[in-house]
Protein backbone atom coordinates (compact mmCIF):
# COMPACT_ATOMS: atom_id res chain seq x y z
CA UNK A 1 0.00 0.00 0.00
CA UNK A 2 0.95 3.51 -0.69
CA UNK A 3 0.79 6.18 1.43
CA UNK A 4 0.61 9.86 -0.08
CA UNK A 5 1.38 12.33 2.86
CA UNK A 6 0.21 15.81 2.57
CA UNK A 7 2.20 18.27 5.67
CA UNK A 8 2.89 21.65 6.40
CA UNK A 9 4.71 22.77 8.70
CA UNK A 10 3.57 25.03 11.41
CA UNK A 11 4.22 25.78 15.01
CA UNK A 12 2.04 23.80 17.72
CA UNK A 13 2.86 23.13 21.33
CA UNK A 14 2.62 19.66 22.59
CA UNK A 15 -0.78 18.76 24.05
CA UNK A 16 0.21 16.68 26.93
CA UNK A 17 2.24 17.03 30.00
CA UNK A 18 3.22 13.18 30.29
CA UNK A 19 3.62 10.47 27.38
CA UNK A 20 6.40 9.36 24.57
CA UNK A 21 6.45 12.39 21.93
CA UNK A 22 4.74 11.61 18.57
CA UNK A 23 4.85 13.91 15.15
CA UNK A 24 1.56 14.59 13.86
CA UNK A 25 2.84 13.46 10.23
CA UNK A 26 -0.32 14.68 8.54
CA UNK A 27 -3.24 13.69 5.99
CA UNK A 28 -2.23 10.79 3.69
CA UNK A 29 -3.64 8.90 1.01
CA UNK A 30 -3.35 5.08 1.00
CA UNK A 31 -2.70 3.28 -2.48
CA UNK A 32 -0.56 3.61 -5.32
CA UNK A 33 0.20 7.78 -5.72
CA UNK A 34 -0.47 7.69 -9.51
CA UNK A 35 -3.98 6.55 -9.03
CA UNK A 36 -4.89 8.71 -5.84
CA UNK A 37 -6.95 11.52 -8.62
CA UNK A 38 -9.05 8.49 -9.39
CA UNK A 39 -9.70 6.52 -6.17
CA UNK A 40 -10.20 9.93 -4.34
CA UNK A 41 -12.01 12.09 -6.79
CA UNK A 42 -13.85 14.25 -4.26
CA UNK A 43 -11.58 14.20 -1.37
CA UNK A 44 -9.02 15.82 -3.45
CA UNK A 45 -11.89 18.00 -4.75
CA UNK A 46 -12.51 19.10 -1.08
CA UNK A 47 -8.97 19.39 -0.50
CA UNK A 48 -8.47 21.69 -3.18
CA UNK A 49 -11.65 23.84 -2.37
CA UNK A 50 -9.58 24.07 1.54
CA UNK A 51 -6.21 24.95 -0.53
CA UNK A 52 -8.21 27.87 -2.13
CA UNK A 53 -9.92 29.12 1.31
CA UNK A 54 -6.45 29.82 2.58
CA UNK A 55 -6.44 26.43 4.74
CA UNK A 56 -5.40 22.75 4.00
CA UNK A 57 -6.35 19.33 5.19
CA UNK A 58 -3.29 19.31 7.34
CA UNK A 59 -4.77 22.45 9.26
CA UNK A 60 -8.20 21.40 9.34
CA UNK A 61 -7.20 17.84 10.81
CA UNK A 62 -4.83 19.54 13.53
CA UNK A 63 -7.54 21.92 14.17
CA UNK A 64 -10.01 19.38 15.70
CA UNK A 65 -6.87 17.85 17.39
CA UNK A 66 -6.39 20.91 19.43
CA UNK A 67 -9.90 21.05 20.68
CA UNK A 68 -9.39 17.46 22.13
CA UNK A 69 -5.96 17.28 23.51
CA UNK A 70 -4.52 13.70 23.64
CA UNK A 71 -4.23 12.75 27.28
CA UNK A 72 -1.12 9.88 26.73
CA UNK A 73 0.48 11.54 24.07
CA UNK A 74 2.77 14.87 23.29
CA UNK A 75 1.41 15.69 20.03
CA UNK A 76 4.44 17.33 17.90
CA UNK A 77 4.65 18.92 14.67
CA UNK A 78 8.17 19.82 13.79
CA UNK A 79 9.06 18.92 10.32
CA UNK A 80 9.24 15.23 9.42
CA UNK A 81 12.70 15.27 8.08
CA UNK A 82 13.82 16.45 11.26
CA UNK A 83 13.36 12.96 12.87
CA UNK A 84 16.18 11.56 10.45
CA UNK A 85 18.67 10.03 12.70
CA UNK A 86 16.66 10.24 16.14
CA UNK A 87 16.73 6.96 18.14
CA UNK A 88 13.20 7.13 17.80
CA UNK A 89 10.70 8.82 16.01
CA UNK A 90 7.35 7.98 16.47
CA UNK A 91 4.60 9.23 14.24
CA UNK A 92 1.12 9.80 13.59
CA UNK A 93 -1.06 10.11 10.33
CA UNK A 94 -4.66 10.47 9.26
CA UNK A 95 -4.76 7.87 6.44
CA UNK A 96 -7.84 8.02 3.82
CA UNK A 97 -8.14 4.07 3.56
CA UNK A 98 -10.80 4.51 1.19
CA UNK A 99 -13.92 6.58 -0.92
CA UNK A 100 -17.30 5.78 -2.14
CA UNK A 101 -19.45 8.14 -3.63
CA UNK A 102 -22.65 6.08 -5.54
CA UNK A 103 -26.09 7.40 -6.85
CA UNK A 104 -28.59 4.69 -6.60
CA UNK A 105 -32.21 5.09 -8.58
CA UNK A 106 -35.23 3.40 -6.79
CA UNK A 107 -37.93 4.98 -8.92
CA UNK A 108 -37.94 8.67 -8.97
CA UNK A 109 -35.65 8.74 -5.95
CA UNK A 110 -32.24 9.16 -6.31
CA UNK A 111 -30.19 8.17 -3.36
CA UNK A 112 -26.48 9.65 -2.38
CA UNK A 113 -24.36 7.63 -0.56
CA UNK A 114 -21.01 8.62 1.08
CA UNK A 115 -18.41 6.68 2.69
CA UNK A 116 -14.92 7.62 3.50
CA UNK A 117 -13.07 5.05 5.90
CA UNK A 118 -9.89 5.84 7.24
CA UNK A 119 -7.19 4.79 10.48
CA UNK A 120 -5.27 6.73 12.86
CA UNK A 121 -1.73 5.10 12.08
CA UNK A 122 1.34 5.21 14.19
CA UNK A 123 4.59 4.54 12.62
CA UNK A 124 8.17 4.35 13.97
CA UNK A 125 9.81 6.48 11.29
CA UNK A 126 13.61 5.26 12.06
CA UNK A 127 12.52 1.51 11.98
CA UNK A 128 9.68 2.49 9.04
CA UNK A 129 7.46 -0.08 11.17
CA UNK A 130 3.94 -0.02 11.95
CA UNK A 131 2.96 0.39 15.72
CA UNK A 132 -0.76 0.22 16.17
CA UNK A 133 -3.61 1.75 14.09
CA UNK A 134 -7.17 2.97 15.78
CA UNK A 135 -9.73 2.17 12.33
CA UNK A 136 -12.65 4.95 11.84
CA UNK A 137 -14.55 6.40 9.32
CA UNK A 138 -18.15 8.18 8.71
CA UNK A 139 -21.06 7.57 6.23
CA UNK A 140 -23.64 9.95 4.77
CA UNK A 141 -26.84 9.09 3.03
CA UNK A 142 -28.99 11.84 1.34
CA UNK A 143 -31.99 11.58 -1.13
CA UNK A 144 -33.15 13.73 -4.20
CA UNK A 145 -35.92 14.08 -6.21
CA UNK A 146 -33.61 14.48 -8.92
CA UNK A 147 -30.14 13.84 -10.27
CA UNK A 148 -28.08 15.34 -7.23
CA UNK A 149 -25.73 17.96 -9.08
CA UNK A 150 -21.78 18.28 -8.41
CA UNK A 151 -22.29 20.93 -5.64
CA UNK A 152 -24.79 18.82 -3.71
CA UNK A 153 -22.26 15.78 -4.06
CA UNK A 154 -19.37 18.55 -2.74
CA UNK A 155 -21.55 20.19 -0.05
CA UNK A 156 -22.33 16.26 1.36
CA UNK A 157 -18.45 15.50 0.74
CA UNK A 158 -17.48 18.18 3.03
CA UNK A 159 -20.10 17.29 5.88
CA UNK A 160 -18.21 13.90 6.21
CA UNK A 161 -15.03 15.68 6.69
CA UNK A 162 -16.21 18.27 8.96
CA UNK A 163 -19.15 16.60 10.63
CA UNK A 164 -22.92 17.71 10.90
CA UNK A 165 -24.50 18.56 13.90
CA UNK A 166 -23.04 16.95 17.35
CA UNK A 167 -21.87 14.40 14.78
CA UNK A 168 -17.66 14.24 14.21
CA UNK A 169 -17.16 14.07 11.08
CA UNK A 170 -13.24 12.16 9.68
CA UNK A 171 -11.66 15.65 11.55
CA UNK A 172 -13.53 14.79 14.61
CA UNK A 173 -13.21 11.08 15.37
CA UNK A 174 -9.35 11.37 14.45
CA UNK A 175 -8.83 13.59 17.19
CA UNK A 176 -11.19 11.36 19.44
CA UNK A 177 -8.93 8.25 18.22
CA UNK A 178 -5.87 10.31 18.99
CA UNK A 179 -7.36 12.10 22.40
CA UNK A 180 -7.07 8.59 23.60
CA UNK A 181 -4.79 6.68 21.82
CA UNK A 182 -1.64 5.02 23.72
CA UNK A 183 1.45 4.10 23.27
CA UNK A 184 2.76 0.61 25.19
CA UNK A 185 6.43 1.31 26.98
CA UNK A 186 6.83 -2.74 26.44
CA UNK A 187 6.57 -4.51 22.94
CA UNK A 188 2.67 -5.49 22.11
CA UNK A 189 0.85 -7.82 20.62
CA UNK A 190 -0.89 -7.18 17.75
CA UNK A 191 -4.52 -7.88 16.75
CA UNK A 192 -5.39 -8.00 12.93
CA UNK A 193 -8.44 -9.14 10.69
CA UNK A 194 -7.23 -11.50 8.44
CA UNK A 195 -9.53 -13.61 6.83
CA UNK A 196 -13.24 -12.45 5.16
CA UNK A 197 -14.90 -14.84 3.78
CA UNK A 198 -18.80 -13.93 2.12
CA UNK A 199 -20.87 -15.90 -0.64
CA UNK A 200 -22.39 -14.89 -3.54
CA UNK A 201 -25.69 -15.47 -2.67
CA UNK A 202 -24.91 -12.78 0.12
CA UNK A 203 -22.80 -10.40 -2.60
CA UNK A 204 -25.61 -10.22 -4.68
CA UNK A 205 -27.75 -8.30 -2.05
CA UNK A 206 -24.57 -5.80 -1.97
CA UNK A 207 -24.88 -2.57 -4.15
CA UNK A 208 -22.58 -2.39 -7.22
CA UNK A 209 -20.05 -0.62 -5.30
CA UNK A 210 -19.65 -3.45 -3.19
CA UNK A 211 -19.82 -6.57 -5.67
CA UNK A 212 -15.63 -6.95 -6.64
CA UNK A 213 -14.24 -9.32 -4.27
CA UNK A 214 -11.27 -6.96 -2.95
CA UNK A 215 -13.93 -4.15 -2.35
CA UNK A 216 -16.33 -6.16 -0.27
CA UNK A 217 -14.04 -8.30 1.51
CA UNK A 218 -12.30 -4.61 2.84
CA UNK A 219 -15.34 -3.34 3.54
CA UNK A 220 -16.88 -5.98 5.57
CA UNK A 221 -13.09 -6.01 7.71
CA UNK A 222 -13.47 -2.67 8.31
CA UNK A 223 -16.76 -2.91 9.76
CA UNK A 224 -15.02 -5.78 12.15
CA UNK A 225 -12.43 -4.07 12.65
CA UNK A 226 -13.87 -0.42 13.42
CA UNK A 227 -16.18 -2.19 15.88
CA UNK A 228 -14.04 -3.92 17.89
CA UNK A 229 -11.41 -0.89 18.23
CA UNK A 230 -14.31 1.61 18.85
CA UNK A 231 -15.66 -0.43 21.65
CA UNK A 232 -12.94 -2.62 23.23
CA UNK A 233 -10.38 0.13 22.66
CA UNK A 234 -7.87 -1.82 20.97
CA UNK A 235 -5.62 -0.68 18.12
CA UNK A 236 -6.03 -3.19 15.13
CA UNK A 237 -3.55 -3.94 12.34
CA UNK A 238 -5.06 -2.70 8.93
CA UNK A 239 -6.31 -5.15 6.57
CA UNK A 240 -3.68 -6.04 3.80
CA UNK A 241 -5.68 -7.01 1.46
CA UNK A 242 -5.57 -4.55 -1.87
CA UNK A 243 -2.69 -2.93 -1.97
CA UNK A 244 -0.64 -4.16 0.96
CA UNK A 245 1.79 -6.85 -0.59
CA UNK A 246 3.97 -9.46 1.31
CA UNK A 247 2.80 -7.27 4.50
CA UNK A 248 4.41 -4.17 3.62
CA UNK A 249 2.80 -0.84 2.94
CA UNK A 250 4.42 2.19 0.31
CA UNK A 251 4.79 5.50 1.90
CA UNK A 252 5.32 8.17 -0.15
CA UNK A 253 5.62 11.68 1.32
CA UNK A 254 5.32 15.49 -0.44
CA UNK A 255 8.43 15.57 -1.57
CA UNK A 256 8.70 12.46 -3.35
CA UNK A 257 10.61 10.72 -1.00
CA UNK A 258 9.49 6.67 -0.80
CA UNK A 259 9.61 4.52 2.05
CA UNK A 260 8.56 0.46 2.82
CA UNK A 261 6.25 0.62 6.03
CA UNK A 262 6.12 -3.33 7.39
CA UNK A 263 3.07 -3.93 9.34
CA UNK A 264 4.43 -5.94 12.44
CA UNK A 265 3.22 -9.82 12.37
CA UNK A 266 -0.23 -10.83 13.72
CA UNK A 267 -0.08 -12.17 17.45
CA UNK A 268 -4.13 -12.97 17.17
CA UNK A 269 -5.80 -12.90 13.90
CA UNK A 270 -9.86 -12.66 13.53
CA UNK A 271 -12.14 -14.32 10.84
CA UNK A 272 -14.97 -14.01 9.41
CA UNK A 273 -17.41 -16.46 7.60
CA UNK A 274 -20.10 -14.58 6.73
CA UNK A 275 -22.90 -17.40 5.74
CA UNK A 276 -25.49 -14.57 4.53
CA UNK A 277 -28.58 -12.29 4.77
CA UNK A 278 -31.94 -12.97 5.60
CA UNK A 279 -34.98 -10.80 5.30
CA UNK A 280 -38.27 -11.94 6.69
CA UNK A 281 -41.91 -10.30 6.78
CA UNK A 282 -42.67 -9.70 10.16
CA UNK A 283 -46.03 -7.53 11.17
CA UNK A 284 -48.34 -5.72 8.78
CA UNK A 285 -50.71 -3.47 9.32
CA UNK A 286 -52.75 -0.64 7.78
CA UNK A 287 -50.27 1.54 8.00
CA UNK A 288 -46.82 -0.31 6.31
CA UNK A 289 -45.23 -3.78 7.04
CA UNK A 290 -42.07 -4.65 9.14
CA UNK A 291 -39.34 -6.59 7.94
CA UNK A 292 -36.63 -8.61 9.80
CA UNK A 293 -33.07 -8.19 8.30
CA UNK A 294 -30.82 -10.46 9.48
CA UNK A 295 -26.91 -11.29 9.11
CA UNK A 296 -25.49 -14.95 9.66
CA UNK A 297 -21.58 -14.91 10.76
CA UNK A 298 -18.91 -18.02 12.20
CA UNK A 299 -16.33 -15.57 13.81
CA UNK A 300 -13.46 -16.77 15.55
CA UNK A 301 -10.86 -14.80 17.57
CA UNK A 302 -7.50 -17.26 17.77
CA UNK A 303 -3.68 -17.57 17.90
CA UNK A 304 -2.13 -18.37 14.81
CA UNK A 305 -1.33 -21.90 14.91
CA UNK A 306 -2.38 -22.01 18.68
CA UNK A 307 -5.27 -21.69 20.79
CA UNK A 308 -9.08 -20.27 19.84
CA UNK A 309 -10.24 -18.34 22.17
CA UNK A 310 -13.82 -16.90 20.37
CA UNK A 311 -15.47 -19.45 17.97
CA UNK A 312 -18.81 -19.40 17.10
CA UNK A 313 -21.64 -19.07 15.14
CA UNK A 314 -23.52 -15.14 15.09
CA UNK A 315 -26.35 -14.05 13.99
CA UNK A 316 -27.91 -10.41 14.71
CA UNK A 317 -31.81 -9.12 13.67
CA UNK A 318 -32.68 -5.53 12.61
CA UNK A 319 -36.40 -4.31 11.81
CA UNK A 320 -37.01 -1.56 9.68
CA UNK A 321 -40.85 -0.60 8.74
CA UNK A 322 -41.95 0.11 5.33
CA UNK A 323 -44.92 2.47 5.65
CA UNK A 324 -47.59 1.63 2.97
CA UNK A 325 -46.95 4.81 1.37
CA UNK A 326 -43.21 3.84 0.55
CA UNK A 327 -43.13 2.56 -3.40
CA UNK A 328 -39.56 1.64 -3.37
CA UNK A 329 -37.32 -0.18 -0.45
CA UNK A 330 -34.09 -0.43 -0.47
CA UNK A 331 -33.04 -3.22 1.80
CA UNK A 332 -29.26 -2.71 1.68
CA UNK A 333 -29.41 0.01 4.45
CA UNK A 334 -31.21 -2.56 6.75
CA UNK A 335 -28.92 -5.38 6.05
CA UNK A 336 -26.04 -3.00 6.90
CA UNK A 337 -27.59 -2.35 10.22
CA UNK A 338 -27.98 -5.73 11.08
CA UNK A 339 -24.35 -6.64 9.78
CA UNK A 340 -22.84 -3.36 11.57
CA UNK A 341 -24.76 -4.09 14.85
CA UNK A 342 -23.68 -7.60 15.03
CA UNK A 343 -20.28 -6.65 15.44
CA UNK A 344 -20.69 -3.67 17.63
CA UNK A 345 -22.95 -5.72 19.96
CA UNK A 346 -20.40 -8.50 20.11
CA UNK A 347 -17.73 -6.11 20.74
CA UNK A 348 -19.77 -4.30 23.59
CA UNK A 349 -20.00 -7.49 25.21
CA UNK A 350 -16.28 -8.33 24.97
CA UNK A 351 -15.58 -4.93 26.83
CA UNK A 352 -17.70 -5.82 29.48
CA UNK A 353 -16.00 -9.08 29.81
CA UNK A 354 -19.46 -10.97 30.33
CA UNK A 355 -22.39 -12.10 28.15
CA UNK A 356 -25.42 -10.70 28.23
CA UNK A 357 -29.10 -11.41 26.82
CA UNK A 358 -28.33 -10.13 23.19
CA UNK A 359 -25.71 -12.83 22.98
CA UNK A 360 -27.37 -16.09 24.38
CA UNK A 361 -29.81 -15.03 21.32
CA UNK A 362 -27.24 -14.31 18.85
CA UNK A 363 -25.52 -17.72 19.95
CA UNK A 364 -26.19 -21.39 20.95
CA UNK A 365 -22.93 -22.26 22.00
CA UNK A 366 -23.27 -22.65 25.61
CA UNK A 367 -19.72 -21.88 26.18
CA UNK A 368 -19.62 -18.65 25.45
CA UNK A 369 -19.56 -16.75 28.56
CA UNK A 370 -16.10 -18.83 29.17
CA UNK A 371 -15.29 -17.85 25.35
CA UNK A 372 -16.16 -13.84 25.97
CA UNK A 373 -14.30 -13.56 29.20
CA UNK A 374 -10.78 -15.19 27.61
CA UNK A 375 -11.44 -12.89 24.57
CA UNK A 376 -11.39 -10.04 27.13
CA UNK A 377 -7.85 -10.92 28.89
CA UNK A 378 -6.53 -11.22 25.21
CA UNK A 379 -7.77 -7.19 23.61
CA UNK A 380 -6.13 -6.32 27.28
CA UNK A 381 -2.87 -7.83 26.10
CA UNK A 382 -3.59 -6.02 23.05
CA UNK A 383 -3.88 -2.38 24.51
Amino acid sequence: MWLWLFTAGMSFSAMAANGPSVTFAGVAYAGDSRSIDERFRYSRQYESRLKAAGTSAYQRALAFVAQQPAQHLQISTDPIDELKGRDQALVVSLVLNSETVSVESFGDVRKLFILVRAQALFFDFKSMTAVRSYPLSFAFIDNFRREPTQEDIMERVAKVYEGTGDKPGIWGRFAQRLSTASLPAQTPRFLQVTDIQVPAEMVELLPDYLRDPQVHKTWAADIVGEAISSRIGVPIIPFSMGYAVGNVMRMQVLDGEVYALQLPTTDYAIRVDFKGFKKLKYKESAAGTSYIYGTFADMRIEEPGGPVFLGTPLKNAEIKVVPVSQTHVDDFPAFYDSLNGLFVKLAEAVADGKGNDWLKSATGDKGIDAQIAKTKELMNLCK
